[in-house]
């Protein structure tokens, strides 16, 4: 039911266009990401002369590997889902005890 909701939206990274499912309140948090990836991507290109893209986006996944800022906000959206999965448990609980 939770992928009913989903969306569905084209990021762009490294120059290549990818389409992702997401949930409509992740859309803000994705696409930050994305413009921070990008702008990563692009001070990495200027640092390092010859590279190919492939490069350039492993050594910013590992950037993001190691970035707290990043690991926070993950660890929110991951919060939020276990938070949403616990009403749904506790809403299931009281249906059935009414029942």
């Amino acid at each position: 039911m939770e992928q009913d909701k989903q969306i569905i939206i084209n990021v762009w990274v490294a120059g290549r266009s990818y389409r992702i499912k997401i949930n409509p309140e992740e859309e803000e948090g994705v696409r930050k990401a994305v413009k921070v990836a990008e702008e990563r991507i692009m001070r990495l290109r200027s640092s390092y002369h010859g590279k190919d893209d492939q490069d350039f986006v492993a050594m910013c996944l590992l950037m993001y590997a190691s970035d707290p800022h990043i690991s926070k906000h993950s660890s929110n959206l991951v919060m939020f889902d276990i938070d949403e999965k616990l009403q749904r448990i506790h809403n299931l609980l009281d249906e059935a005890m009414s029942e």
